[in-house]
């Protein structure tokens, strides 16, 4: 008995529930099960966790993942996908535990289970603020991959000075340690997208300040790399008040007025903020 889908499953799928997908809305899905397997090896799931999947489509990852003997909790925004996922599941995997939530992921602030795995191929438009909602908002998950085009999971990934370093770089490096962990090819997605895709993994780590801090560090980054040319005292002065303002500000934190956003570390902006 198959337990994950093929190419012919995923196309039969697509034409009973009259889904035609679009590049322009991301809608790319996973047809190769060996990528399938290879991302959830990728993700350490083991049997007996409860994993969170955003996007499920069609469902090629979430077998993948029951496959392993984990739960699945999935949140799915396309009421067709969201109906047909449970259906697809019991064919195919009938002794699988499988919760699905119909919301838009960036709404979701309550999940059953307490899941501690976050697994995802994440369409590229949202990778980064449903990435970034999920770690603020469900502290039990210390772990996860995600499946990205490679523009967005490098810059994700990317540590200070490195031309791709910015402001998702420093918002993800507040909540944990983030790594590349692969390329994907273009040929196992349907349609086949115009970008290349990557495999993000990350390790949770205890936040290095309070709620209050993490979103005053936050204003700081937006506004350092808004300019990311300029010198720190010139771009934070929009939210410092004036560039002397800034540059009293960076000097008390021991940060060169004259550095760059890019040349800073998250514990180095935390610093500003906490130098008020």
């Amino acid at each position: 008995m198959n337990t994950l889908l093929g190419p012919a499953e995923i196309r039969d799928l697509a034409d009973l529930l009259g889904i035609q997908p679009t590049k322009k809305l991301g809608q790319n899905f996973v047809i190769d099960p060996n990528t399938v397997r290879r991302i959830v090896k990728a993700a350490h799931v083991v049997s007996g966790e409860t994993v969170v999947e955003v996007g499920p489509g069609l469902g090629s990852l979430t077998l993948g993942i029951l496959e392993t003997g984990a739960s699945v909790v999935a949140v799915e925004i396309d009421k067709r996908l969201a109906a047909q996922l449970p259906i697809t599941v019991s064919q195919m995997q009938p002794d699988a535990r499988l919760t699905v939530i119909t919301e838009d992921a960036l709404r979701v602030t309550e999940l059953p289970n307490e899941p501690r795995v976050f697994v995802a191929n994440l369409p590229y438009n949202v990778s980064v603020p449903v990435l970034l909602h999920f770690l603020e908002h469900f502290d039990s998950l210390d772990r996860g991959l995600v499946m990205v085009q490679a523009e967005v999971g490098n810059r994700v990934a990317a540590g200070p000075g490195s031309k791709v370093y910015g402001s998702p770089s420093i918002k993800a490096a507040w909540y944990g340690e983030f790594s590349t962990a692969g390329l994907v090819s273009r040929q196992v997605f349907w349609p086949v997208p115009n970008v290349d895709s990557v495999l993000v993994r990350f390790e949770r780590r205890e936040q290095p300040g309070t709620i209050e801090e993490r979103k005053a560090t936050f204003a700081l980054v937006d506004a350092a790399f808004q300019q990311r040319r300029k010198m720190l005292r010139q771009s934070l002065s929009s939210v410092l008040g004036s560039s002397t303002a800034a540059s009293e500000r960076l000097v008390a934190a021991g940060i060169a007025p004259t550095a760059r956003g890019e040349e800073l570390t998250v514990l180095d902006f935390l610093a500003i903020a906490r130098a008020a």
